[in-house]
């Protein structure tokens, strides 16, 4: 998987995506469609992507997404550590 992407369903503009950058990291996008853009870099490598996108599909359907998102990549063991652009 190269890319994925979830936006919410109550009507909301936010999104969440996966994508693979330059050097072939996998990252994690958060856009609110307002003011914020955040990035994530997935620190180890993924066996199961299907992990990640089952956990980026459940946060982005909960009201408060970044709560829900850090908590279902915790369930998942999924380490990340953000990306300054």
């Amino acid at each position: 998987m190269g890319q994925a992407a979830f936006h919410a369903p109550h009507g909301g503009s936010v999104f969440l995506g996966i994508r693979k950058n330059r050097a072939g990291a996998t990252e994690i996008v958060y856009d609110d469609g307002v003011a914020r853009r955040l990035i994530w870099r997935v620190t180890e490598a993924i066996a199961d992507e299907g992990r990640l996108s089952d956990a980026l599909s459940r946060a982005v359907r909960q009201t408060r997404v970044l709560p829900a998102l850090y908590s279902e990549l915790k369930k998942r063991a999924i380490a990340v550590e953000a990306v300054i652009r």
